[in-house]
């Protein structure tokens, strides 16, 4: 009994609020280090995007600095470094297994050479995926040149695997914004050689080369386009009549729209924050700016995994949409205290402003998964009262004077390509779609394209989806003529109208 209560008192002793104080003061303590330790220890990048080569090299002279040629004695690129094609020539054969639609049209159209003369000048984000596009218009008979539309989205190994087989690259993951504009300038200015297509995903090539090279902009056959961003540049060059080649919104076109804007980012969403942040979704509370095909996949990925998810939106159908597929739609004004996670996808500016920054709890995590860097307002954050601490490749903590934190993923670029990678499946379908784009304005008799933008016809859309097929062992049901003729279609197809949404 006496034992017994001795216990008690030592229970009781221990609830006096001085010690449970002192008690509790420890273990954060030693948890904190601990904490910081694994963070400093895991800062390796190791475990950063698929590119487990692209970080690895201590180097910190820039590509611009080093004189560097490939095995056939060409120096026309500029990427980190060229010993590592090797690494990125498996990166690529990796991404060919799962792009076999790309590849088979590769195998229909490499006899007859469609793209024989076209020179094409690109601006995309240079992954394994997008070689095996870049490699396969070189089969198909093309020159080009190329460069990165993000400064943090190439593989340097991919990279140095073009440039080893003698495409000209100008990219390296971390480019500054000088870097940026100099290595899309390297691409387009080159002497003996005029690029007579664009190749553009945000519009940046598109935007550089009209300014800056006027004389090449007008003789260009034709650019292709693939970002809601670009698009929306395209337009309104057209609008204001300036305007002077036929372009392809391939963004629009439903193979691009409707599987890499809302698939791809379904799956790439949860991949990014889990490899940034290791994040648990489940309860946390999540805002999602904007519910077009990006926004409609990130919500769906969120929600599967228990997340609470909140919309803001300007548009009253996709508001209307978002409450019927049960979030609630809401300002952003009103739900930022709570908030565990920010996410912009609105191809907009300024969607999260330094005020709505300044009212975000402890431990916040912002990201973006627009294709432009100007949703959230980052440069407002570059003050002085406000610390910057880098905490692992593309993850940092902005510290407010009374010690809170948000955490700000890839400097507020796009989140799935700057810290993790995207579905190889997914990319197939669009690179297929820009192939054939690139393939029908070069080809296009005089005047079938005026000087404005076009979206690819219906029966390429289902000849893409088509040869992704067989992927999944999918067997399509055949018309027979009285159905056809019914319903007064061909039989081979376009099978709806072009007002039709998917």
């Amino acid at each position: 009994m006496a034992h017994k209560h001795g216990h008690g008192r030592e229970r009781i002793q221990f609830a006096n609020a001085e010690d449970k104080q002192e008690f509790s003061k420890y273990p954060t303590k030693a948890g904190r280090r601990s904490l910081s330790r694994s963070i400093s220890q895991s800062s390796t990048d190791s475990y950063s995007s698929a590119a487990s080569y692209t970080d690895s090299s201590d180097d910190e002279t820039s590509p611009r600095d080093k004189a560097q040629v490939n095995t056939h004695g060409s120096s026309d690129f500029c990427v980190k470094n060229i010993k590592q094609a090797e690494f990125g020539r498996r990166e690529i054969e990796i991404a060919e297994q799962d792009m076999s639609a790309l590849i088979s049209l590769r195998k229909r159209a490499q006899g007859e050479k469609p793209l024989a003369g076209a020179k094409i000048v690109g601006c995309t984000h240079i992954t394994a995926q997008t070689a095996v596009l870049i490699e396969t218009l070189v089969a198909l008979g093309a020159q080009c040149r190329w460069t990165a539309c993000n400064i943090y989205s190439t593989q340097n190994e991919v990279a140095a695997a073009l440039a080893e087989i003698g495409v000209p690259v100008f990219a390296w993951k971390g480019e500054s914004e000088d870097d940026f504009w100099w290595c899309i300038d390297r691409c387009v200015n080159t002497d003996g050689w005029q690029a007579n297509m664009i190749l553009d995903d945000g519009g940046d090539l598109t935007h550089w080369v009209y300014k800056k090279y006027p004389s090449v902009f007008k003789k260009v056959r034709g650019i292709v386009e693939e970002s809601v961003t670009g698009v929306h540049r395209l337009y309104q060059l057209s609008k204001a009549g300036k305007l002077c080649v036929p372009a392809m919104n391939v963004n629009d076109s439903v193979t691009k729209q409707k599987f890499d804007n809302l698939y791809c980012c379904r799956e790439s969403i949860l991949d990014g924050l889990k490899r940034t942040t290791d994040i648990m979704f489940g309860g946390k509370q999540v805002v999602v700016c904007g519910y077009g095909e990006v926004g409609k996949g990130c919500c769906t990925a969120l929600k599967a995994l228990g997340a609470i998810v909140c919309i803001t939106e300007i548009d009253p159908i996709c508001a209307l949409q978002a409450c019927m597929d049960g979030f609630r739609v809401v300002k952003l004004s009103e739900v930022i205290r709570q908030m565990d996670v920010v996410i912009t996808c609105t191809g907009n500016k300024n969607v999260v402003t330094r005020e709505q920054l300044d009212r975000m709890k402890n431990g916040c995590i912002v990201c973006n998964m627009g294709h432009s860097n100007t949703e959230i307002d980052v440069a407002s954050l570059r003050s002085p009262e406000l610390t910057w601490e880098r905490v692992r490749s593309q993850v940092d903590h902005i510290i407010w004077p009374d010690g809170k934190r948000v955490v700000l993923l890839a400097e507020g670029r796009l989140l799935n390509l700057s810290c993790s990678t995207v579905p190889t499946f997914v990319l197939s379908i669009t690179a297929t779609t820009q192939a054939l784009a690139l393939i029908e304005l070069f080809n296009a008799p005089e005047g079938r394209y005026k000087q404005d933008v076009y979206l690819l016809p219906k029966k390429m859309d289902e000849y893409v989806a088509s040869l992704h097929l067989p992927n999944f062992d999918a067997h399509l049901t055949e018309l027979s003529d009285e159905q056809a003729k019914y319903m007064g279609l061909n039989k081979n197809g376009p099978f709806k109208p072009n007002y039709y949404r998917y």
